[in-house]
């Protein structure tokens, strides 16, 4: 084992120790608190909670031995079982931070009949949702046999090892981070700029209200007044540092996911075509070969078609 690798194993284990840490606190609080469970972005949370509880009980330790050991780490059925719920729990995440954004643009911009639009059977239907979409594209790559160990990655994860099937896995890849991470980013961009409107629009109403006070308040301290004054300050700021932080802790989270896997097959299609430059080239440099035997012609022939 490497440096890189042993850093590679003590992220994971700190990761996996942070992760159990604060989501069983998380579940601590909506098991001791009636009133959270009661309101719909509990079914949310607990739904994303849930998720991330068994990514690290199960996935974790399975990419952590597949690391020591730079081998599959287990069986293949228990191998394609731990890539269905890396699949699965992966998207279910996204969507499930993107219906936390939907229900806070609701509770912003329909402060008075949020109670009303969003119920706890609202927030039930949006789960199965999130459920539904999630076990969409896990099921049709397990049907695809498209699940697997992948060696660059030293995890149970979506995967093709059949030159053929090339470009069918790349379009299910690309459709599966669309309609998943980029389908919940935008949602997340939309739903937060709403909200950021919002929030500044009733700061400035705030800021008139407080500026008219001050200019009343003739013989007010300048202590207070530059109180109010900075108050107003981090009112303006305090919406946007929470809502870059939730989109940040997005990307943060999530965008390696995607990023690594774009780039891997990009870079595999440009080294493939390089070879094949290469082997058109040298066989116009000895035209002989193409003459030479039928067995030997007929690669020849799948090159240039």
């Amino acid at each position: 084992m490497n440096s890189w690798d042993a850093g590679l194993v003590g992220l994971l284990v700190g990761t996996m120790g942070v992760s159990l840490l604060s989501n069983a606190l998380v579940l601590l609080c909506l098991l001791h608190s009636a009133d959270i469970r009661r309101q719909a972005p509990a079914l949310f949370t607990l739904n994303l909670t849930c998720g991330n509880l068994l990514c690290t009980v199960v996935n974790m330790p399975l990419t952590l031995a597949g690391v020591v050991a730079q081998r599959q780490p287990a069986g293949d059925r228990l191998c394609r079982l731990a890539a269905f719920l890396d699949t699965f729990l992966a998207t279910n995440s996204m969507l499930s931070m993107a219906a936390l954004s939907i229900d806070r643009w609701v509770a912003v911009v329909f402060p008075l009949s949020y109670r009303a639009k969003m119920r706890l059977r609202d927030a039930a239907l949006m789960v199965a949702y999130t459920w539904l979409h999630a076990l969409t594209f896990p099921a049709a790559a397990l049907a695809l046999s498209w699940l697997g160990f992948h060696q660059l990655y030293a995890s149970c994860t979506l995967c093709s090892r059949r030159p053929d099937e090339r470009l069918r896995f790349a379009v299910f890849t690309g459709a599966f981070h669309a309609l998943s991470f980029l389908l919940s980013f935008i949602v997340l961009c939309c739903t937060y700029l709403k909200v950021l409107k919002v929030a500044r629009f009733h700061c400035k109403r705030i800021d008139v209200i407080t500026m008219q006070t001050l200019v009343l308040l003739v013989d007010i301290h300048p202590s207070v007044r530059e109180r109010c004054l900075e108050e107003q300050k981090r009112r303006r700021q305090r919406a946007t540092k929470k809502i870059s932080t939730f989109i940040g802790t997005f990307l943060v989270c999530f965008a390696p996911y995607v990023i690594t896997r774009c780039l891997h097959y990009i870079l595999k299609k440009s080294k493939t075509r390089r070879k094949e430059t290469r082997s058109c080239v040298g066989l116009l440099k000895e035209p002989e070969c193409l003459l030479s035997t039928e067995g030997k012609a007929e690669p020849v022939e799948k090159i240039w078609t």
